[in-house]
């Protein structure tokens, strides 16, 4: 019965991987709405019976789940009190994407969403934390290179 949900599950999170935007793969509600059909399968299967009315599982799948007094309860953002950011500009409702951005389809677009009446998000990192720490570590073993070839012993 393990096996069933940890195939299903692995099954869904292949669906909706990041790993599917490298791959020019589009996600739509559609293609998560199936992943999540999997998962209520796989329960469905494993707990004929079905789950407690209070089990939290059950109302995730059911979209009943209570995040009040949670730290998820933070990241949840109502439709209307939310706003897109593009390139440090507040993208406005109704306007197209296009609008701010040309007709180059070859861009990579990060959006970010934000509470509205909130300062705009941070911008990106221009190298990751991994490219940094390799950077350092360069600089460092060259600085100790310098260090060996400067004493006259």
């Amino acid at each position: 019965m393990q096996n069933v949900l940890k195939k299903a599950i692995e099954d869904a999170r292949a669906m909706i991987s990041k790993k599917l935007i490298d791959q020019e793969v589009l996600v739509t509600q559609k293609t998560v709405q199936d992943a999540l059909d999997i998962i209520k399968g796989a329960t469905m299967i494993v707990y004929p019976m079905g789950l407690p009315p209070h089990d939290v599982i059950r109302l995730e799948l059911e979209n009943n789940e209570d995040l009040s007094g949670t730290h998820a309860s933070l990241e949840v953002i109502d439709f209307d009190m939310a706003q897109l950011w593009f390139s440090g500009k507040e993208l406005l409702r109704g306007n197209k994407l296009k609008e701010f951005i040309g007709d180059n389809d070859k861009t990579k677009i990060v959006v970010k969403i934000s509470k509205r009446g909130s300062a705009a998000p941070p911008r990106e990192p221009v190298i990751t934390d991994e490219d940094r720490k390799m950077l350092q570590l360069h600089a460092f073993k060259r600085q100790e290179e310098l260090k060996v070839s400067a004493d006259p012993l």
